[in-house]
Protein backbone atom coordinates (compact mmCIF):
# COMPACT_ATOMS: atom_id res chain seq x y z
CA UNK A 1 0.00 0.00 0.00
CA UNK A 2 1.18 3.26 -1.07
CA UNK A 3 0.55 6.25 -3.51
CA UNK A 4 1.07 3.86 -6.15
CA UNK A 5 -2.33 2.20 -4.72
CA UNK A 6 -3.68 5.72 -4.40
CA UNK A 7 -3.23 6.24 -7.88
CA UNK A 8 -4.65 3.17 -8.99
CA UNK A 9 -7.94 3.12 -6.67
CA UNK A 10 -8.11 6.50 -6.35
CA UNK A 11 -8.53 9.65 -3.50
CA UNK A 12 -11.79 10.14 -2.42
CA UNK A 13 -12.28 13.65 -0.07
CA UNK A 14 -15.44 14.74 1.51
CA UNK A 15 -15.29 18.67 1.57
CA UNK A 16 -12.32 20.48 0.17
CA UNK A 17 -12.04 23.93 1.36
CA UNK A 18 -8.97 25.58 2.18
CA UNK A 19 -7.52 22.99 4.31
CA UNK A 20 -8.55 20.47 1.72
CA UNK A 21 -7.79 22.37 -0.99
CA UNK A 22 -4.16 22.73 -0.02
CA UNK A 23 -3.76 19.35 1.18
CA UNK A 24 -5.11 18.10 -2.56
CA UNK A 25 -2.71 20.85 -4.38
CA UNK A 26 0.20 19.00 -2.97
CA UNK A 27 -0.65 15.51 -3.73
CA UNK A 28 -1.23 16.71 -7.28
CA UNK A 29 2.43 17.86 -7.29
CA UNK A 30 3.64 14.27 -5.85
CA UNK A 31 1.90 12.92 -9.31
CA UNK A 32 -1.76 11.91 -8.17
CA UNK A 33 -3.74 13.07 -11.23
CA UNK A 34 -7.00 14.76 -11.26
CA UNK A 35 -8.72 11.77 -12.67
CA UNK A 36 -7.84 9.78 -9.80
CA UNK A 37 -9.59 12.28 -7.50
CA UNK A 38 -13.50 12.52 -6.28
CA UNK A 39 -14.51 15.47 -4.59
CA UNK A 40 -18.00 16.10 -2.37
CA UNK A 41 -18.11 19.46 -1.79
CA UNK A 42 -21.50 21.59 -2.20
CA UNK A 43 -19.72 24.67 -3.06
CA UNK A 44 -16.96 24.32 -5.01
CA UNK A 45 -13.75 26.83 -5.86
CA UNK A 46 -13.29 28.30 -9.21
CA UNK A 47 -9.85 26.33 -8.88
CA UNK A 48 -11.55 22.87 -7.93
CA UNK A 49 -14.22 23.38 -11.30
CA UNK A 50 -11.00 23.72 -12.82
CA UNK A 51 -9.45 20.65 -12.38
CA UNK A 52 -13.16 18.99 -12.83
CA UNK A 53 -12.17 20.23 -16.61
CA UNK A 54 -9.17 17.80 -16.53
CA UNK A 55 -10.93 14.77 -15.30
CA UNK A 56 -11.42 15.54 -11.36
CA UNK A 57 -14.46 14.03 -10.05
CA UNK A 58 -16.13 16.37 -8.65
CA UNK A 59 -19.74 15.93 -6.91
CA UNK A 60 -20.19 12.84 -9.02
CA UNK A 61 -21.23 10.09 -6.25
CA UNK A 62 -18.60 8.16 -3.92
CA UNK A 63 -16.46 5.85 -5.45
CA UNK A 64 -16.95 2.30 -5.33
CA UNK A 65 -13.34 1.46 -3.02
CA UNK A 66 -10.90 4.19 -3.05
CA UNK A 67 -7.50 3.64 -1.17
CA UNK A 68 -8.19 6.47 1.17
CA UNK A 69 -10.78 8.56 1.74
CA UNK A 70 -10.30 12.08 3.56
CA UNK A 71 -13.18 13.68 5.82
CA UNK A 72 -12.25 17.18 5.61
CA UNK A 73 -15.55 18.87 6.44
CA UNK A 74 -16.23 21.29 9.33
CA UNK A 75 -17.00 18.86 12.83
CA UNK A 76 -20.27 20.27 13.05
CA UNK A 77 -21.27 19.58 9.64
CA UNK A 78 -19.67 16.09 9.69
CA UNK A 79 -22.86 14.08 11.08
CA UNK A 80 -24.96 15.06 8.06
CA UNK A 81 -21.91 14.78 5.46
CA UNK A 82 -20.78 11.45 6.51
CA UNK A 83 -24.56 9.63 5.24
CA UNK A 84 -23.25 8.43 1.50
CA UNK A 85 -19.63 7.83 2.84
CA UNK A 86 -19.97 5.34 5.69
CA UNK A 87 -21.09 2.66 2.85
CA UNK A 88 -16.70 2.77 2.18
CA UNK A 89 -16.46 1.16 6.02
CA UNK A 90 -15.64 -2.24 6.38
CA UNK A 91 -11.75 -2.21 5.73
CA UNK A 92 -10.76 -2.08 1.81
CA UNK A 93 -10.70 2.48 2.40
CA UNK A 94 -8.33 4.45 4.87
CA UNK A 95 -10.33 6.92 6.51
CA UNK A 96 -8.33 9.92 7.16
CA UNK A 97 -10.29 12.72 9.48
CA UNK A 98 -8.60 16.11 9.93
CA UNK A 99 -11.76 17.24 11.68
CA UNK A 100 -11.04 19.15 14.98
CA UNK A 101 -12.49 17.69 18.03
CA UNK A 102 -14.03 14.90 16.67
CA UNK A 103 -12.81 11.67 17.85
CA UNK A 104 -11.58 8.17 17.10
CA UNK A 105 -14.62 6.22 18.40
CA UNK A 106 -17.09 8.66 16.32
CA UNK A 107 -16.11 7.54 13.19
CA UNK A 108 -15.83 3.86 14.19
CA UNK A 109 -19.76 4.49 14.94
CA UNK A 110 -20.51 5.21 11.97
CA UNK A 111 -17.82 3.25 9.50
CA UNK A 112 -17.48 -0.13 11.86
CA UNK A 113 -14.57 -1.09 13.76
CA UNK A 114 -12.66 -3.01 11.44
CA UNK A 115 -12.54 0.44 9.31
CA UNK A 116 -8.85 1.77 9.43
CA UNK A 117 -9.20 5.06 10.75
CA UNK A 118 -6.49 7.51 11.02
CA UNK A 119 -7.29 10.91 12.96
CA UNK A 120 -4.52 13.82 11.97
CA UNK A 121 -4.44 17.56 12.71
CA UNK A 122 -2.66 19.67 10.02
CA UNK A 123 -2.18 23.46 10.34
CA UNK A 124 -2.85 26.15 8.11
CA UNK A 125 1.09 26.57 7.31
CA UNK A 126 0.02 23.58 4.84
CA UNK A 127 -0.88 25.81 2.42
CA UNK A 128 2.39 26.75 1.52
CA UNK A 129 3.66 23.49 2.34
CA UNK A 130 5.26 24.60 5.89
CA UNK A 131 2.59 23.00 8.00
CA UNK A 132 2.54 19.88 10.96
CA UNK A 133 0.16 16.99 11.19
CA UNK A 134 0.15 14.76 14.36
CA UNK A 135 -1.33 11.23 13.61
CA UNK A 136 -2.71 8.75 15.34
CA UNK A 137 -5.01 5.45 14.23
CA UNK A 138 -7.33 3.54 15.59
CA UNK A 139 -6.65 -0.38 16.55
CA UNK A 140 -7.76 -1.30 12.49
CA UNK A 141 -4.89 1.00 11.41
CA UNK A 142 -2.04 -1.13 9.90
CA UNK A 143 1.85 0.03 9.96
CA UNK A 144 0.99 0.42 5.94
CA UNK A 145 -1.76 2.67 6.48
CA UNK A 146 0.35 4.93 8.93
CA UNK A 147 3.03 5.30 6.26
CA UNK A 148 0.63 6.09 3.60
CA UNK A 149 -1.00 8.75 5.55
CA UNK A 150 2.53 10.01 6.62
CA UNK A 151 3.50 9.83 3.05
CA UNK A 152 0.19 11.63 1.75
CA UNK A 153 0.36 14.44 4.59
CA UNK A 154 4.23 14.70 3.81
CA UNK A 155 3.16 16.83 0.64
CA UNK A 156 2.03 19.89 3.05
CA UNK A 157 4.85 19.65 5.77
CA UNK A 158 6.42 17.45 8.69
CA UNK A 159 4.42 14.52 10.20
CA UNK A 160 4.43 13.02 13.70
CA UNK A 161 2.68 10.21 15.31
CA UNK A 162 1.27 10.33 18.43
CA UNK A 163 1.32 7.86 21.46
CA UNK A 164 -2.20 8.04 21.64
CA UNK A 165 -5.52 9.88 20.93
CA UNK A 166 -5.33 11.39 24.53
CA UNK A 167 -2.46 13.93 23.73
CA UNK A 168 -4.53 15.07 20.50
CA UNK A 169 -6.38 17.71 22.68
CA UNK A 170 -2.92 19.16 23.24
CA UNK A 171 -1.54 19.01 20.01
CA UNK A 172 -4.74 20.55 18.73
CA UNK A 173 -3.88 23.51 21.47
CA UNK A 174 -0.12 23.71 20.31
CA UNK A 175 0.14 23.55 16.51
CA UNK A 176 -3.46 23.53 15.55
CA UNK A 177 -4.64 26.28 16.97
CA UNK A 178 -0.60 27.85 17.47
CA UNK A 179 -0.56 30.08 14.02
CA UNK A 180 -3.54 32.14 14.97
CA UNK A 181 -1.50 32.56 18.04
CA UNK A 182 1.57 33.77 16.21
CA UNK A 183 -0.99 36.12 13.98
CA UNK A 184 -2.16 37.39 16.77
CA UNK A 185 1.56 38.31 18.26
CA UNK A 186 2.14 39.90 14.82
CA UNK A 187 -0.73 42.46 14.72
CA UNK A 188 0.54 43.38 18.18
CA UNK A 189 4.03 43.69 17.86
CA UNK A 190 2.88 45.81 14.90
CA UNK A 191 0.37 47.66 16.85
CA UNK A 192 3.10 48.02 19.64
CA UNK A 193 5.74 49.61 16.95
CA UNK A 194 2.86 52.41 15.97
CA UNK A 195 2.47 53.24 19.78
CA UNK A 196 6.19 54.36 19.32
CA UNK A 197 5.68 56.36 16.08
CA UNK A 198 6.26 54.15 13.21
CA UNK A 199 3.71 54.52 10.53
CA UNK A 200 1.34 51.22 9.99
CA UNK A 201 2.31 49.63 7.06
CA UNK A 202 6.53 49.65 8.31
CA UNK A 203 5.65 48.25 12.13
CA UNK A 204 3.15 45.53 10.35
CA UNK A 205 6.36 44.65 7.77
CA UNK A 206 9.34 44.77 10.26
CA UNK A 207 6.60 42.53 12.29
CA UNK A 208 5.90 39.96 9.93
CA UNK A 209 9.39 40.13 8.76
CA UNK A 210 10.54 39.67 12.18
CA UNK A 211 8.40 36.69 13.25
CA UNK A 212 8.67 35.06 10.10
CA UNK A 213 12.74 35.05 10.32
CA UNK A 214 12.62 34.24 13.89
CA UNK A 215 10.95 31.22 13.22
CA UNK A 216 12.97 29.97 10.15
CA UNK A 217 15.81 30.44 12.26
CA UNK A 218 14.46 28.61 15.17
CA UNK A 219 13.74 25.60 12.73
CA UNK A 220 17.32 25.87 11.23
CA UNK A 221 19.34 26.59 14.23
CA UNK A 222 21.06 23.18 15.74
CA UNK A 223 20.28 25.50 19.31
CA UNK A 224 17.37 25.35 21.07
CA UNK A 225 14.85 28.12 21.50
CA UNK A 226 16.14 29.45 25.11
CA UNK A 227 19.54 30.20 23.56
CA UNK A 228 18.84 31.59 20.33
CA UNK A 229 16.92 34.54 23.16
CA UNK A 230 20.19 34.36 25.23
CA UNK A 231 22.01 34.89 22.05
CA UNK A 232 20.23 38.28 21.05
CA UNK A 233 19.91 39.55 24.49
CA UNK A 234 22.70 41.61 25.80
CA UNK A 235 22.95 42.23 29.52
CA UNK A 236 21.86 45.23 30.58
CA UNK A 237 20.46 46.18 26.71
CA UNK A 238 17.17 47.10 24.74
CA UNK A 239 15.76 43.41 24.39
CA UNK A 240 16.80 42.38 28.12
CA UNK A 241 14.72 45.40 29.13
CA UNK A 242 11.95 43.93 27.49
CA UNK A 243 12.40 40.26 28.11
CA UNK A 244 11.98 41.73 31.55
CA UNK A 245 8.61 42.63 31.19
CA UNK A 246 8.00 39.34 28.82
CA UNK A 247 9.21 36.55 30.63
CA UNK A 248 7.29 37.96 34.02
CA UNK A 249 6.33 34.79 35.75
CA UNK A 250 3.02 36.74 36.77
CA UNK A 251 2.23 38.66 33.95
CA UNK A 252 4.35 37.83 31.12
CA UNK A 253 4.12 34.77 27.86
CA UNK A 254 4.51 32.06 30.41
CA UNK A 255 1.27 32.38 32.27
CA UNK A 256 -0.36 33.87 29.41
CA UNK A 257 0.40 31.04 27.29
CA UNK A 258 0.02 28.07 29.75
CA UNK A 259 -4.04 29.65 30.05
CA UNK A 260 -3.98 30.03 26.36
CA UNK A 261 -2.96 26.51 25.22
CA UNK A 262 -5.21 24.86 28.25
CA UNK A 263 -7.87 26.77 27.20
CA UNK A 264 -7.98 25.56 23.77
CA UNK A 265 -7.41 22.06 24.86
CA UNK A 266 -10.46 21.97 27.15
CA UNK A 267 -12.87 22.97 24.39
CA UNK A 268 -10.78 20.21 21.97
CA UNK A 269 -12.08 17.93 25.33
CA UNK A 270 -15.79 19.23 25.37
CA UNK A 271 -16.20 19.42 21.94
CA UNK A 272 -15.40 15.26 21.67
CA UNK A 273 -17.91 14.83 24.71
Amino acid sequence: MGLEDVRRRGLFLLGCGKMGSAMLQGWLAQGIAPGSVWVLDPKPSEWLTGLAAQGLHLNAGVPEAPAIALLAVKPQMMGDALGPVTALGGGATLVLSIAAGTPIRFFEAAFGPATPIIRAMPNTPAAIGKGITALVGNGAATEAHMALAEALLSAIGQTVRLEGEHQMDAVTAVSGSGPAYVFHLIETLAAAGEAEGLPPALALQLARATVAGAGALAEAADEGPAQLRVNVTSPGGTTAAALEVLMDAETGFPPLLRRAVAAAAQRGRELAD
